[in-house]
């Protein structure tokens, strides 16, 4: 080979799991891919279902009232009304989906804030932040729920408003404890002694670095949030018929478990499936951001 000939040296090509450690770490965990595949449907199924189907949420027809699933063309039978329980179902997850997800979005950055101050500032700012952080989570979500839903007037801006001061203490916990963390770390200390302001240092140097945490709080948090909304609106305080959703869909069963059952099995279906799979969501990313599992 002469002096002047070159010798290419092929970079072998990484796939993106190999680019991605906590990516194939998230691959790994099966139940959480199985969740995110039902979480998929599930938002497909809700948002783009109705304009599939021939029958629309709120179209009545007492001639068809009750009827069974699979007996004609209702695939999900009818309710008392004659209502398509399908059509209804998928306009439910609508709700109760969009729900969970502002829901969380809303508590999540009240839990960011205030979780964020009080591990930056510490002392008696940060003491004052989290005894009432502490306060705030000695009251039962589900009974502190019922008790401003009493009263307030039940609509879906209502209900997101709720739900989210009831769950962002959580948040605000795991922010704290991540942020108090890294508050003593050298690249803070470095921001610090070269004369960054304290909003630059919380939103440019630490804040970036407590994504993980946050992200699987996030992904949890819209489960609590959707079973939230189940609860209120399944004991008459939230979303009021005619508007659907799964929870008023459950109480409006009540009357006919005997009868037709699978009024209520439906929609009890559809928030066991969707709750869970958050779950399994939520487990899978806490397991693929935390490094220590690499293995």
């Amino acid at each position: 080979m002469s002096a002047t000939q070159t010798v290419s040296l092929a970079v072998p090509r990484r796939s993106l799991a190999q680019r991605y450690p906590a990516l194939r770490r998230f691959l790994r965990h099966k139940p959480a891919l199985l969740g995110l595949c039902v979480v998929v449907f599930m938002t497909l199924f809700s948002f783009a279902g109705p304009w599939v189907i021939p029958f629309n949420a709120t179209d009545t027809d007492i001639r068809a009232r009750l009827m069974e699933p699979f007996a004609g063309a209702h695939v999900l039978g009818t309710d008392p009304l004659g209502r398509d329980v399908l059509a209804r179902l998928m306009y439910a997850g609508r709700i109760s989906l969009s729900v969970g997800f502002a829901a969380t979005a809303l508590s999540v950055l009240i839990g960011v804030l205030v979780g964020l101050v009080a591990g930056f500032y510490r002392g008696a700012v940060g003491a004052v932040l989290m005894r009432f952080v502490d306060a705030m989570l000695c009251f039962p979500s589900i009974f502190l729920l019922l008790a401003i839903a009493a009263l307030i007037e039940p609509s879906v801006t209502s209900i997101v408003v709720l739900i989210a001061m009831a769950s962002w203490m959580e948040v605000a916990r795991v922010v704290e404890g991540q942020i108090r963390s890294l508050r003593e770390r050298d690249f803070a200390l470095a921001a610090e002694s070269l004369g960054a302001g304290d909003i630059r240092i919380m939103f440019r140097e630490l804040l970036p670095n407590a994504v993980a945490p946050i992200v699987v709080a996030a992904t949890l948090n819209i489960a609590h949030a959707i079973l939230s909304e189940s609860y209120i609106s399944f004991l008459g305080y939230g979303i009021h018929p005619p508007t659907p959703s799964w929870g008023n869909m459950l109480e409006n069963a009540q009357s006919y478990l005997t009868n037709a059952p699978w009024l209520a099995i439906v929609p009890g279906v559809a928030i066991t499936l969707t709750v869970t799979s958050f779950n399994f969501i939520g487990d899978g990313l806490r397991d693929a951001l935390d490094a220590k599992l690499d293995r």
